[in-house]
């Protein structure tokens, strides 16, 4: 799974309730919360490529006030492809096929080009006679502007505003204001990190734009400020830990050879500060026989 895809699947799972909110209130009017059962990854046949797929998210969901449930399967297509129509009615066939019950299937595409709507729709029809007509419900982030979304109290509107349409030169105002946002909801530590994770995947900014980005930050209010600072140190240290691991495993190869997926597997959990510590005494390593000894000190 690329990066892309699992930012997404992890987004759309972690606040499905709050997506439904943002782009499908009448939905929301008859869902009942308290009822949503995350189904788990199942395979499916792909008929159309001849191939396996993975359900990106699929929620078994019950009608409010009611006993009766339904589907809702939600896709994250990166990319606009030929016959997706056709993909997602065998997707559709097999979600009834599996669970027994209606499909509320909807598709979010976050592709930047083209920006034309396409179908929304799969038909089986004959010159005298439509058989079938199937139709999704579609979220085309190339079509929405941000500004529509920057004062919404929504944190999935704070993460995809980063996929919207917006110009060049904003791109640094819309990190800020997706940021700002995110700041005002006040969510717990892994959610925050996820979401800022998400923002700074699909907006990250060049050295003039990171200039813009700071001259606007420096112009909120203190208490604001404050909480996006602490995102911002957040990645800086992220993006200095993974370096330090990289250049790392890149001396271990050149030296060593191949590295086994064990002793990568350890280095990948270790702190910075152990990191940094590797780092020192890897230059007296004469063999991978004294990295697996450091590792297990």
């Amino acid at each position: 799974m690329s990066d892309h895809d699992h930012a997404f699947k992890e987004l759309l799972g972690e606040f499905f309730p709050e997506f439904i909110d943002l782009f499908f209130p009448k939905v929301a009017a008859y869902l009942d919360r308290h009822s949503l059962e995350f189904q788990p990854q199942e395979i499916f046949a792909d008929l159309t490529e001849g191939d396996t797929y993975e359900a990106d998210v699929v929620v078994k969901a019950k009608f409010l006030n009611e006993d009766s449930f339904f589907i809702v399967h939600l896709e994250h297509q990166g990319a606009f492809g030929k016959d997706f129509d056709r993909r997602m009615f065998n997707y559709f066939l097999n979600c009834i096929a599996f669970y027994q019950l209606s499909v509320y299937p909807i598709v979010i595409f976050s592709h930047r080009s083209p920006r034309k709507a396409g179908d929304r729709t799969y038909t089986i029809e004959f010159p005298d006679w439509e058989v079938l007509r199937f139709n999704y419900r579609t979220i085309r982030l190339n079509h929405l502007n941000w500004q529509a979304y920057a004062q919404l109290q929504n944190p999935v509107a704070s993460a995809l505003m980063a996929k919207m349409q917006m110009k060049r030169q904003e791109r640094p105002i819309v990190k800020l204001e997706c940021l700002k946002q995110m700041a005002r909801l006040r969510l717990n530590p892994a959610q925050a990190k996820m979401i800022s994770g998400f923002v700074d995947l699909y907006l990250r900014l060049e050295e003039e734009e990171e200039k813009v980005f700071q001259r606007e930050l420096d112009r909120i209010e203190p208490t604001e400020k404050e909480v996006v600072m602490e995102v911002v140190t957040s990645w800086m240290e992220a993006g200095i830990e993974q370096g330090e691991r990289s250049l790392i495993l890149r001396q271990l190869n050149r030296r060593f050879g191949s590295v086994p997926s064990a002793m990568q597997a350890q280095i990948e959990a270790l702190s910075l500060e152990r990191l940094e510590l590797l780092g020192e005494a890897l230059l007296d390593f004469v063999s991978l026989a004294d990295l697996e000894t450091w590792l297990m000190q």
